[in-house]
């Protein structure tokens, strides 16, 4: 790829529910224009060539062989990122993969090897931490406005009816979805902790399907975190709760507390009886549903990122190498829940 090129063409793979969010993002980007779209289902694909004005393409390689794609924008099921993603790695061209970058740490770990060999640069969205509020708690955490870290917590609390998983083939397999209400729902969620609050040492953790028939992976999960801060967490996960909650993440320190409810940020400060409680409210994006209040702004915002990055040959803030910290998290959350011991995160990058 031209390194000094002012705009990036742009393909994506999968039309699937979140490459609309996709195909809006990149439409608003500075330096991004939307050019294909790869499906194996052609109706799919041709409607939503149509509905862009892009090209549609049903075989792969011929995807690949567009002589004006310089980026895949990966939005199929996770456990087909790998497959995808080492045909465009090998093909020269740059990845930006939807969350996360696979079902696991080793299978993510190959396809970041392969980009490295091949020279081609690797991005994986994990949107939410372009949300201002989130930006905001980050700098105050890493001001210390709270203090040391001492306790964290993080819910995600959501519904999905049964024909969610009915009306899928993949959505809450190991195979395809990786699991369930962790992998797919609550891994954002995890991200922002462990951004936010700290890298993550040891987990502990316990999980069930107790609310959908028939599905594979599990609908319910909760956690026991130690941080490598010293600090100590609780995290859950469901797609089970009626009425669906709004996400949180919570972080007390020795000097006051954090809570992102949604997308609302409280503040309170011991020391000086201070309080920042927003007024307003708004709901959680996929609470209830898989897009519900989902817009495509902070897609737009992490597109704008990486393509900067690209073109200043930079690396993004959430590479493929930094996407695997919430995986690794996750895949150790699952080991946990099934082998009832503790688990050290380090032991899954081994």
């Amino acid at each position: 790829m031209d390194q000094v090129q002012q705009t990036y063409n742009i393909g994506i793979v999968g039309c699937g529910n979140i490459s609309d969010t996709h195909a809006q993002a990149i439409s608003k980007t500075e330096k991004g224009n939307l050019i294909a779209a790869f499906s194996r289902t052609e109706s799919t694909v041709e409607e939503f060539g149509l509905q862009y004005d892009i090209k549609s393409y049903t075989s792969y390689k011929k995807f690949l062989g567009d002589p004006a794609l310089d980026i895949v924008a990966i939005c199929t099921p996770t456990g087909t990122h790998l497959e995808y993603g080492l045909q465009a790695a090998e093909a020269g061209k740059y990845l930006i993969i939807e969350k996360p970058i696979e079902i696991t740490v080793e299978r993510g770990q190959t396809l970041i090897k392969t980009c490295k060999k091949n020279e081609v640069e690797l991005a994986v969205i994990y949107q939410n931490r372009f949300i201002p509020e989130v930006i905001e708690m980050k700098k105050h955490m890493e001001a210390q406005t709270i203090g040391a870290p001492l306790m964290a917590h993080a819910s995600v609390k959501w519904y999905r009816d049964q024909e969610y998983y009915n009306n899928s083939s993949w959505r809450g397999t190991f195979a395809l979805d990786g699991g369930g209400a962790v992998i797919n729902q609550s891994i954002h969620t995890v991200d922002l902790l462990q951004w936010v609050a700290g890298k993550v040492e040891s987990i502990t953790a316990f999980k069930g399907t107790f609310t959908h028939d028939g599905m594979e992976a599990e609908d319910n999960a909760v956690a026991c975190l130690k941080f490598k801060n010293g600090a100590l967490g609780v995290f859950q996960a469901s797609t089970s709760i009626t009425p669906p909650q709004e996400r949180e993440i919570e972080i007390n320190g020795t000097k006051g507390t954090l809570l992102l409810k949604g997308n609302v940020l409280h503040k309170q400060l011991s020391d000086h009886g201070e309080s920042d409680v927003p007024s307003k409210t708004e709901n959680a994006a996929g609470a209830s549903s898989p897009l519900s209040g989902m817009t495509h702004q902070n897609h737009k915002s992490q597109y704008n990122a990486i393509l900067d990055s690209f073109y200043n040959n930079t690396t993004p803030m959430v590479s493929g190498k930094e996407s695997l910290h919430s995986l690794a998290i996750v895949e150790a959350l699952y080991q946990a829940g099934t082998e009832q011991k503790v688990i050290q995160i380090e032991d899954i990058f081994s």
